[in-house]
């Protein structure tokens, strides 16, 4: 690969952003004039200037969740995701969007560049930035960007749209298997491609989605929000289209061996005895058959059939079905059994008509870490859906209600909700606020005091998040 070809790497990309985070990461613990300080600024400098040999100019941008180099989205691996984290989080509370090093910046440049970052004031931390490195012709900054509200309001009705014809189509091939037909997973593939490319563009939007739970169609509900929230745990893990793609397919079909459980059983009211809960226990080997029966037999029929078999488990084989000599589950059934858990407490079901609070059902998994499920998966899963996830009805310390619609990924603590009733308890129209907002004196404006359960104040998530 030649050094053109090099600068135009996506890899390339990925590992300045991961330089410059490892730049401002040493400079928060050490002076910028420790050794440590001075070497990974040189090695940031060493490769951002052959880069802008190529490029012209090297621009780093944070829009919504994503950073862009050069108009470029990137997508980056395991290995890097603290040091992103870390870059959008420390971005969003600088107020920048922005930082464009231009031919001619050398190391103390970016020294500049460093200390403008690292020492920025609590109040108005954009302006003392961009006043600090304004002499510089090779360094510019930009303030972060507000999102547009029409260009949100086109989003959603897609997002929506997206989600709705997802639902519809696992209902037709659902109802097609229960009537015997054998079906061939291309369309289905084709279905997943779609929903992944809405991922990776809408994330929080798509996380929003997988809130909105129908009692009379949990099933078809179910499978598209673990697939959705299993897809976006896999983004988050870096992987690729493909495998993301087959991730989608495991994870849309995971139950699907509940086709095969009489529905009076599946929909009994009352509590489930011992009897009752030998026949479900059944359905992940059912699972296997049926997809191991579908028209052309392939990698992604196989893959599904494991994750059928295995997102019951648990991570330390405790779970079903029994099985005599244990093997370390696969990627995708962990990942599955997460999405699964998850999006089940947080559903009303047959025997329980008011669902698990999204925040309670969290600590619940916390506490089946390491046992149940994996405890780096986990992490992963809660950093992507905050510790309040979309659909938390949540007390401010202004005594207004909220309700959680979007996570705010360089605060998992401070999401953005909107608000639905006054100090006073009176509903209002909805509002959006965002509580990562500070005052003029560093304080945040708006904090959370406590969750409630929307269920037993009667309040209606969808009607809302829709």
């Amino acid at each position: 690969m030649n050094a053109k070809e090099r600068a135009d790497s996506p890899k390339t990309k990925s590992n300045l952003i991961n330089q410059l985070a490892v730049v401002l990461r040493s400079a928060e613990v050490h002076h910028v004039k420790n050794i440590a300080v001075g070497k990974a600024v040189n090695n940031f400098v060493s490769h951002v200037s052959e880069f802008i040999d190529h490029e012209g100019e090297f621009v780093l941008e944070l829009r919504g969740d994503f950073f862009f180099v050069n108009e470029f989205r990137i997508r980056y691996s395991s290995d890097v995701m603290v040091n992103f984290d870390y870059l959008v989080r420390l971005f969003r509370t600088l107020e920048l969007g922005t930082v464009v090093v231009k031919s001619g910046a050398g190391v103390n440049e970016i020294i500049s560049l460093t200390e403008a970052l690292i020492n920025a004031p609590d109040a108005n931390p954009f302006d003392k930035i961009q006043q600090k490195i304004s002499h510089i012709s090779s360094l510019a900054v930009e303030k972060l960007k507000k999102i547009d509200e029409e260009d949100l309001l086109d989003a959603r009705k897609m997002v929506k749209k997206s989600y709705f014809n997802a639902v519809s189509f696992t209902q037709g091939v659902m109802n097609k298997i229960q009537q015997g037909e054998k079906i061939s997973l291309k369309k289905s593939k084709r279905m997943i491609v779609s929903l992944v490319d809405r991922i990776i563009d809408q994330e929080q939007l798509l996380l929003g989605m997988t809130s909105i739970k129908n009692y009379d169609e949990y099933t078809y509900h179910h499978c598209v929000n673990v697939s959705i929230l299993s897809v976006a745990l896999g983004q988050r893990l870096g992987m690729n289209m493909k495998q993301l793609t087959e991730l989608g397919m495991a994870s849309l079909f995971h139950d699907i061996g509940k086709l095969e459980i009489p529905s009076s059983l599946l929909n009994k009211r009352e509590k489930l005895n011992e009897e009752d809960w030998q026949v479900i226990r059944k359905h992940p080997v059912e699972g296997v058959r049926l997809l191991l029966k579908m028209k052309y037999l392939d990698s992604i029929s196989i893959r599904s059939a494991i994750v059928a078999f295995e997102h019951h488990m648990f991570y330390n084989h405790t779970g079903y079905p029994r099985v005599k000599k244990t093997v370390p589950l696969d990627l995708f059934s962990k990942i599955v059994s997460i999405a699964d858990q998850y999006d089940a407490m947080t559903s009303a079901r047959v025997y329980s008509r008011t669902p698990m609070g999204p925040d309670k059902a969290l600590n619940l998994m916390i506490k089946q870490t390491g046992s149940q499920l994996d405890p780096l998966l986990l992490q992963f899963f809660i950093n992507m859906v905050g510790v309040y996830p979309i659909g938390t009805l949540v007390v401010l310390d202004s005594k207004e209600l909220g309700l959680v619609f979007e996570i705010n990924p360089g605060f998992i603590k401070r999401p953005r909700i909107l608000i639905i009733a006054d100090n006073k308890g009176n509903e209002v129209d909805a509002f959006s606020c965002d509580l990562a907002e500070k005052n003029d004196d560093g304080s945040y404006k708006k904090s959370i005091i406590k969750t409630l359960d929307a269920g037993k104040w009667n309040i209606n998530v969808a009607e809302y998040l829709l």
